[in-house]
């Protein structure tokens, strides 16, 4: 069955009786898939308008990283780590520093996290702790969306300077910053984020991406 939605905040309503609260966005930003998918995956999109009064919660953050730490992890290495940041403190702002021009309006998320990964002794398993990455930074961001809040993952930082700026420079390697907060008002941030933020959310069809035909 497909899921409904109402005006306001959207409400994803499913057979079970389960629902999903997604905050407005300036388009509709639920994913065109071609069957059902799970409303966490269908409603997870990456914004740029924090709220910066958004305060998040211990538990809400806990409830991020575990969700990370339980991604599948090849041979159980567990390669992935984090360095965490919230609003004010010193760790926020030495990431926020990293940033790219173009990520500055993540310095009104509530929290940022930097992913890491031990890059191991070979190639093999720095390939693998690669994809441990990615699998806990998806856990993470489907968590986020399960608990009304948004996530934007950013590579656009500064990745030697960050692992100095921590003193990972013989440690895990930097790979990517999310940023997490809620949604704020898109009357109050610049034109060209709102403008980007609500183009049309396109993936490429099943037929051009399944191999085997």
């Amino acid at each position: 069955m497909e899921p409904t939605k109402d005006k306001g905040s959207r409400h994803l309503l499913f057979p079970a009786g389960s629902v999903l609260t997604v905050p407005d966005a300036p388009a509709d930003r639920l994913a065109d898939t071609s069957v059902p998918i799970h409303p966490a995956l269908a409603g997870r999109w990456s914004p740029r308008a924090f709220d910066p009064a958004f305060e998040l919660s211990d538990e809400d953050l806990t409830a991020l990283l575990e969700a990370a730490r339980w991604a599948p992890t090849w041979g159980t290495r567990q390669p992935v780590r984090f360095v965490v940041g919230r609003r004010g403190d010193a760790a926020f702002t030495t990431l926020t520093g990293q940033l790219r021009r173009g990520n500055s309006y993540a310095k009104a998320a509530s929290a940022l996290i930097l992913l890491c990964a031990d890059r191991g002794e070979d190639e093999r398993t720095e390939l693998y702790s690669a994809v441990d990455a990615g699998a806990a930074m998806a856990n993470l961001l489907v968590e986020a969306v399960s608990r009304g809040l948004i996530a934007h993952p950013m590579a656009g930082f500064y990745p030697e300077p960050t692992a100095e700026a921590f003193g990972l420079t013989d440690g895990p390697r930097p790979l990517v910053v999310v940023a997490i907060g809620r949604l704020g008002d898109y009357a109050q941030i610049a034109p060209e984020i709102a403008e980007r933020d609500g183009r049309p959310r396109r993936r490429l069809p099943l037929s051009e991406i399944v191999l085997n035909g």
